[in-house]
């Protein structure tokens, strides 16, 4: 059986999807709380910058995938307006269901769906934009997620993935530090739960770089692939266009 990465334990392939289901489950509850106090609240931001690249007009469609708490799809909704269309996904049945309350109590109203990014439950060129926040990383077979992206996006359409990816080399020692002392305390201290936040900075460490992520979104369809470099590169944006 195929093996792949669970931070940095290897893993069988089956069990990978499992295992990051009791993440999300574990940090649901607490996962803005934690966001904001590992970024220091510059999720907030690189979020509000993915938005504000996207450019989402009234009437479009725009998907987007594990969409956890609902940050990206509350932004989008009143961009796309009453003739558009904004669908809210998750494959994290926790994730999905606090992102749905938190956007019902923000008087949002939109279709949640619970799916996998490897197998999306809708038609081809069914989109104007998809967008994936850090989630990308997740995934075990990122190449299927990434091919499954742009076949359900119409041609000229533009998917954003934003996801934590390789630091300058000048914040490498800071960042490693931060993530593999401070995090998983910050995890046990607010959500009782330092393995789940280790997983995450290790998960990190693992994900594509962003030559090779723009490489993968090439391979998958995208001809034109661009890449926003923020905050010295703890996170980078790239936006790919569909051929």
């Amino acid at each position: 059986m195929s093996r792949t990465h669970f931070g940095f334990e290897s893993v069988e392939e089956a069990h990978k999807a499992t295992r990051v289901r009791g993440v999300f489950d574990s940090v649901a509850e607490r996962y803005d709380l934690m966001n904001d106090l590992m970024s220091m609240g510059l999720h907030r931001a690189w979020k509000a910058y993915a938005v504000a690249v996207a450019n989402v007009r009234a009437g479009q469609r725009v998907l987007d995938i594990a969409g956890g708490t609902g940050d990206l799809a509350r932004a989008f909704a009143p961009q796309v307006g009453g003739t558009g269309l904004v669908v809210h996904t998750d494959i994290n049945e926790n994730m999905l269901r606090t992102g749905r309350d938190r956007l019902i109590d923000a008087g949002v109203t939109l279709p949640t769906v619970l799916c996998d990014a490897e197998t999306l439950p809708f038609a081809e060129a069914s989109f104007d934009l998809v967008s994936v926040a850090f989630g990308l990383r997740n995934m075990t077979h990122k190449e299927r997620a990434l091919a499954e992206m742009c076949r359900v996006l119409e041609p000229g359409g533009r998917l954003l993935v934003l996801e934590f990816s390789k630091v300058a080399p000048a914040l490498a020692k800071a960042y490693d530090w931060y993530s593999f002392q401070l995090l998983p305390r910050l995890g046990r201290w607010v959500a009782n739960d330092a393995e789940s936040y280790r997983y995450l900075a290790e998960s990190i460490r693992v994900h594509p770089d962003q030559a090779a992520l723009k490489g993968m979104m090439k391979s998958a369809g995208f001809g034109h692939v661009d890449v926003h470099n923020l905050a010295g590169g703890v996170v980078a944006l790239h936006v790919g266009i569909r051929c």
